[in-house]
């Protein structure tokens, strides 16, 4: 152990050397360094007037950045309005349910007024989202009614008098009281779909814009006499997957058509089918067209 702590001259005056600079370095860390920091602090100016004009910037970087994230509108038409988009608008539950249930009675608005008559809304949320609606056409620009010849006004005509729905140009169709160029257009556009053509007059129903009054004009005036030839698909039979080939028809409706179909031993009749859970039953005749049962 002696060797351990006897020294020689040169060693015993090297340890007391590296004492002092120990000594003289932490004597600077603790007197010197916070002095100099605090002299260079107080060299530090704040300009007051730049500050301000950056923290403006900044404000309004975040405004327009907040402005950024909000929901945009677009013009919509108010008839189309979904729970999801009702409730961004700002509109309450039960007004949502008011519009839904008065588009269920299939029935239309066609003015500011109406929408507010049906709904409820205020007067400070209807000014907000009016300037968004947009109403079809024929609602805004109004065609005035012609007068047609007795032949379109008198007793109805039979089937041998109408005209072939699928073989029926624009311009025939617009000699229908409330049919004008875009929505003639629109039948054939819907009609040109398909290959064949309409099924049955019942598919008028799908075509956008056209109510059932005018609906009714065109049946008076045109059938379908050359429909489009289909495979039926067998109720009682069918698959989740041929199911959801049918126009209206998800997987989910198509699982509810086969549990009710096994809780029932098949189905008796088509009308059957608006007695399943969540079936659209306003659309239930254009599904028809595409079900047999077998």
């Amino acid at each position: 152990m002696k060797s351990h702590f006897v020294f020689t001259k040169e060693q015993r005056n090297g340890i007391f050397l590296l004492l002092f600079i120990i000594v003289v370095l932490q004597c600077i860390y603790f007197f010197v360094v916070p002095m100099a920091v605090e002299n260079n602090s107080e060299d530090i100016s704040i300009n007051e007037t730049e500050l301000q004009q950056y923290e403006a910037e900044i404000d309004s970087l975040r405004k327009v950045e907040i402005e950024a994230r909000k929901p945009k509108i677009y013009p919509f038409n108010p008839n189309f309005i979904t729970d999801y988009k009702g409730a961004t608008l700002g509109m309450s539950n039960a007004e949502i349910d008011k519009l839904l249930a008065f588009r269920k009675a299939d029935q239309w608005i066609n003015s500011t007024k109406q929408f507010q008559d049906v709904t409820g809304v205020s007067d400070s949320l209807l000014a907000a989202i009016s300037p968004y609606f947009k109403f079809p056409e024929w609602v805004t620009n109004p065609k005035p009614k012609h007068v047609f010849s007795n032949s379109y006004n008198n007793k109805p005509k039979t089937y041998a008098q109408k005209r072939d729905l699928n073989t029926a140009s624009a311009k025939e169709l617009q000699r229908v009281n409330g049919i004008g160029g875009v929505l003639s257009q629109r039948i054939i556009k819907y009609r040109d779909k398909f290959k064949g053509g309409f099924i049955a007059d019942v598919q008028l129903q799908e075509v956008y814009g056209l109510t059932s009054e005018v609906i009714s004009n065109i049946t008076k005036e045109f059938t379908v006499k050359t429909p489009r030839k289909i495979n039926k698909i067998n109720i009682n039979s069918a698959t989740a997957d041929e199911l959801v080939t049918i126009q209206h028809i998800d997987y989910e409706i198509a699982h509810n058509i086969i549990e009710y179909r096994q809780l029932h031993e098949g189905f008796r009749s088509l009308d059957e089918l608006t007695k399943v859970k969540d079936f659209p039953i306003s659309k239930v005749e254009i599904i028809k067209l595409s079900l047999q049962i077998q």
